[in-house]
């Protein structure tokens, strides 16, 4: 993708720029957002020693500077191990528009970080779905937090065997861990639709019905039986969605599942075209 780099008009009002920077300050941020080491994800390879000959100023200047960006301003992180930089703000008014060759510039700028911890700075502010969705995978990744003691990563594994025994349906396992990712791709594979884990809503209403004492298995029961129930009715297939399987209704749909799944599965060993509960890879 070509390159340019959006700076909003809004920069020369905001309070922080204007009140809290000197004009070096200023100048030193415009550098960062538009220099030419920029990416479109806001992390990028830089040496202090390239800033300073860009600049025209000493080392000296250039470490005054970041220091100031980073512990004052709180603008910036610098790994000075990587020499890697991120914007901490970047995702406002860079990461707003989707598109193909938008998604694979980010993807491939994605792999390219070296210390992934920078990714999750970014992503607290990405409103479009889609950029999201692909920071998504790195963010919920622990095995990249390069400041994870031993110790730290067995906690990590005892984390994630407690997510396993969750979806089994363990009662001993820690109720914090929703999995927003199994319910929903269960939904798309049984409905044939492509709803998204990530989108606010959808882990809204999830995250209200677990909140009530559901757990996987009920979602399971009430997306197979009215999957069942409606997927073939063109009338119906409409409301194969999340703000209506997981809304108010869900307990009323869970109590009646039982018996329409087992109507369902007995019309599938007739010669139904739908899949069997036990055929399921959940």
């Amino acid at each position: 993708m070509a390159k340019y780099r959006h700076v909003h008009t809004t920069f020369w009002q905001d309070p922080k720029v204007t009140e809290e920077m000197t004009p070096e300050d200023r100048y030193f941020y415009l550098y960062l957002i538009t220099n030419p080491n920029t990416t479109q994800i806001g992390i990028y390879p830089i040496t202090k020693k390239q800033m300073a000959f860009d600049l025209g100023y000493s080392i000296e200047s250039i470490n005054s500077l970041m220091d100031r960006f980073q512990n004052h301003h709180k603008l910036i992180i610098y790994n000075g191990e990587t020499r890697e930089l991120v914007i901490k703000n970047w995702a406002k008014y860079n990461l707003i528009k989707g598109g193909k060759p938008m998604l694979d510039c980010v993807s491939k700028e994605l792999r390219e970080v070296k210390d992934k911890n920078m990714i999750k700075l970014i992503y607290p502010r990405i409103q479009n779905d889609s950029i999201r969705e692909l920071f998504d995978r790195y963010v919920n990744d622990t095995s990249h937090d390069t400041s994870t003691t031993s110790g730290q990563k067995e906690k990590e594994k005892e984390k994630e065997k407690e997510k396993k025994d969750i979806l089994s349906g363990n009662p001993t396992a820690s109720e914090s861990e929703i999995p927003y990712k199994l319910i929903t791709d269960l939904l798309n594979k049984m409905s044939e639709k492509n709803y998204r884990h990530t989108t606010p809503k959808t882990r809204q209403l999830i995250n209200a019905r677990w909140n009530e004492g559901f757990r996987f298995e009920d979602f399971k029961k009430v997306i197979l039986s009215k999957c069942y129930e409606w997927r073939d009715n063109p009338d119906m297939n409409k409301f194969l969605r999340p703000e209506t399987l997981f809304g108010p209704k869900f307990e009323g749909y869970l109590n009646n599942s039982d018996e329409v799944i087992k109507r369902a599965e007995h019309k599938i060993s007739d010669g139904g075209g739908l899949k069997r509960q036990n055929d399921l890879p959940f």
